[in-house]
């Protein structure tokens, strides 16, 4: 069972960028999809997007595609989620997550075995 932390959320103005990290400390990332997601208050969790193994990535939330990029650098074992042009309907708690499964449809929460505690992201003014 892997043990993802996200890190990089916090408090951005309207138009601004963050960049999310996602980081287990034992085990090596680069043998599973990682997936984004994001929750609101009141709201389902939201499935954005996710980066294969040998990189492929598919990106399903139309409301974010164009602004944000999953990324993975194998050298530091980290999975980014880069977010530019925050609106501030994108405040919410964002996870990663991890399966083993070599995804080819679009992002679905029951696919990915382990998830992070989370990380907040507010887009206000």
């Amino acid at each position: 069972q892997l043990q993802l932390v996200e890190s990089g959320g916090g408090l951005v103005q309207p138009g601004g960028s963050l960049r999310l990290s996602c980081v287990d400390s034992g085990s090596s990332l680069n043998y599973y999809t990682i997936g984004w997601f994001r929750q609101a208050p009141g709201k389902e969790r939201e499935g954005l997007s996710y980066i294969r193994r040998t990189g492929g990535i598919r990106t399903n939330a139309d409301s974010v595609k164009g602004r944000f990029t999953v990324s993975r650098d194998t050298a530091k074992n980290t999975v980014y989620l880069q977010m530019n042009s925050l609106k501030p309907e994108d405040t919410a708690t964002y996870y990663c997550a991890a399966t083993s499964t070599f995804l080819i449809g679009p992002i679905d929460p029951r696919e990915f075995d382990s998830w992070g505690q989370g990380t907040q992201v507010t887009v206000s003014s």
